[in-house]
């Protein structure tokens, strides 16, 4: 694992996509404060540059940089959770301005997966997780539906977990400043 680190790592440094096993379905990542890299998911996935994307934190400590005000039920939901959450905060800063929602929003989770764990706490920055499909098609639940396109746009594709089927993405909540609750998905 520590070899398929160190290459993914390289790539985000060098500004470059990488195709990575996440706690839910494979994802497309690079640098979540680097535009240039963010411009190319939008181009590879064929997706508009106004729709926004997810990215993956290691720990509250590093989501405490790149969100002003974190609301004191995402803590809570981070302890009883036991699915994927992602959550949706108001007052993003510190990223790529193309990965902002237009309300200044982000959607970011801290995943529960030791690979994606290790890989943020060494790149000591947010990596966008978006899934490793083209926008209108259907999210490929294992390495083996992810199509040819997505497979030579990416600059590294992670060796490990080509086995694991993943059934469905992370819930999303949106947890407003002002204490509003709102399930996405």
């Amino acid at each position: 694992m520590q070899k398929e680190i160190s290459n993914a790592l390289q790539v985000l440094k060098e500004g470059g996509l990488i195709l990575y096993p996440t706690d839910t379905v494979w994802g497309i990542g690079c640098d979540a404060t680097n535009p240039e890299a963010v411009k190319k998911i939008f181009q590879l996935k064929g997706r508009e540059d106004n729709k926004a994307l997810i990215c993956l934190v290691a720990d509250d400590r590093m989501l405490s940089k790149y969100v002003k005000e974190i609301p004191q039920v995402a803590f809570d939901i981070f302890e009883i959770s036991e699915e994927p959450i992602t959550i949706i905060y108001d007052d993003a800063q510190n990223l790529a301005e193309n990965l902002i929602a237009e309300d200044k929003s982000i959607a970011i989770r801290i995943p529960n997966d030791d690979f994606c764990f290790q890989l943020l706490r060494r790149f000591g920055k947010p990596i966008v997780s978006t899934s490793a499909n083209a926008s209108g098609e259907t999210t490929p639940k294992s390495y083996k539906e992810i199509t040819p396109h997505i497979l030579k746009g990416v600059d590294y594709v992670v060796n490990l977990h080509r086995e694991k089927i993943c059934t469905k993405p992370s819930s999303i909540i949106k947890l407003s400043a002002n204490g509003k609750v709102k399930i996405i998905r």
